[in-house]
């Protein structure tokens, strides 16, 4: 088939053409860029946390008065949720992984702040943290239970060793063992790394240093510990209930807040995430059907006016497939134009998201799985207006209209 009568058409009816091409431009930059960011929140929200999330939940409670003894009423709160049936362990913590609040503190290879440093967001946690979160420990060992301790409010004393994530050992130690080295705080107190942990997620999933988590032992300040508590799988919702039952039953000068499900937090800081996919997967969907009235219409446009040239071509021997074939390499002159333009000005926005927003830039695959896509759903949305040409009869070119 020549190209040359489908262009002179083209060019006779350009502005319906130029429209539609415009359109499918816009819908490939906007859609692949869209895919991208969607694919992106998709493996963001899908990163294993190293936690035993779906099992664990926590506990809130609040001192009310001078009747709390906070260190030996927490340990009793704790052994009680311990021995309670279907729970794996339990520990106070001073805040919630993957809650969105927490804290962070700078560690240091030498004293004074110098040498390499790493920000960590560091948990207190008692010789059954590593046992509740559900973390995997791959070197050393866990805490003894005699360095646990409750350090008075506002003081600045340092703990004698640290459990830290694999992570956060590389960025300090990137070229030897971690294990056994000695770390500082900002203040120059020495500690020691006697474990190292698999991965962990910290507290602000949004956070580049998210698995930089270290884990110190002591018995969280009151004022903002809580209980976490690892149930066996599949009981979680049963045990959250008994522990509630059984903790409010306990008069030790404190009341009990709020039970909450470790995958609520989970959930709530990923919210963000999940509604940008679910907006980008509507506009991606809306975009794509869009496109595919536009193509649609335009060939259904084609043939309803040039009726009478159809039934001549036919008249003088031209076949339903030629036809056919006419319209549909018509159609796929309109998408290849559109879809060239669109590989420009994906490559523009892409470009222009990673420099304004920091995000990463474009990988290529996408675009040619966009230009493959619309190629389909052009042609696809031709056939139709293409094949209801074929059947114009050949009479047709005899009718005065």
């Amino acid at each position: 088939m020549e190209f040359q009568p489908i262009m002179r058409a083209l060019w006779r009816n350009r502005t319906g053409a130029v429209l539609v091409a415009l359109q499918i431009a816009l819908a490939l930059a906007i859609v692949v860029n869209s895919l991208y960011i969607i694919v992106q929140r998709l493996e963001h929200m899908g990163r294993d946390p190293g936690l035993d999330v779906a099992n664990t939940f926590m506990v809130s409670f609040a001192p009310t008065g001078s009747a709390f003894n906070a260190e030996v009423a927490m340990r009793e709160d704790v052994e009680l949720l311990r021995a309670l049936p279907g729970v794996v362990d339990a520990t106070t913590i001073n805040a919630i992984p993957l809650s969105g609040g927490g804290s962070s503190t700078m560690y240091y290879t030498e004293p004074g702040e110098k040498g390499r440093e790493a920000p960590g967001n560091y948990f207190e946690v008692d010789e059954h943290g590593v046992s509740t979160l559900g973390v995997r420990l791959v070197e050393g060992r866990n805490f003894d239970a005699s360095v646990v301790t409750r350090l008075p409010a506002n003081s600045s004393a340092f703990v004698p060793e640290i459990i830290v994530t694999r992570t956060f050992a590389k960025e300090l130690f990137p070229d030897e063992p971690a294990l056994g080295r000695t770390v500082y705080d900002g203040l120059g107190q020495p500690t020691r790394i006697v474990g190292i942990l698999e991965r962990m997620h910290g507290a602000w999933v949004s956070w580049d240093k998210l698995e930089n988590v270290v884990l110190h032992p002591l018995l969280a300040n009151e004022r903002f510990a809580v209980y976490l508590v690892r149930a066996q799988p599949g009981q979680r919702d049963a045990v959250m209930r008994l522990a509630e039952e059984k903790l409010a039953g306990v008069d030790n000068g404190r009341i009990l807040l709020k039970v909450k499900s470790l995958e609520e937090f989970a959930a709530n800081s990923y919210a963000d995430d999940r509604a940008m996919t679910v907006y980008l997967s509507v506009v991606v969907g809306l975009l794509l059907a869009i496109s595919a009235l536009g193509i649609f219409g335009l060939a259904a446009f084609n043939v309803s006016t040039r009726t009478k040239q159809i039934g001549t071509r036919r008249a003088v021997g031209a076949r339903r497939f030629d036809i056919v074939r006419y319209f549909m390499v018509e159609n796929w002159v309109v998408t290849t134009a559109g879809v060239l333009a669109g590989c420009v000005l994906a490559l523009l926005l892409g470009y222009w998201l990673s420099t304004v927003f920091e995000l990463p830039r474009l990988k290529l695959y996408y675009l040619v799985a966009g230009v493959a896509a619309l190629w389909v759903i052009g042609l696809a949305a031709a056939v139709w207006p293409a094949r209801r040409a074929a059947r114009v009869s050949p009479a047709v070119a005899t009718r005065t209209v």
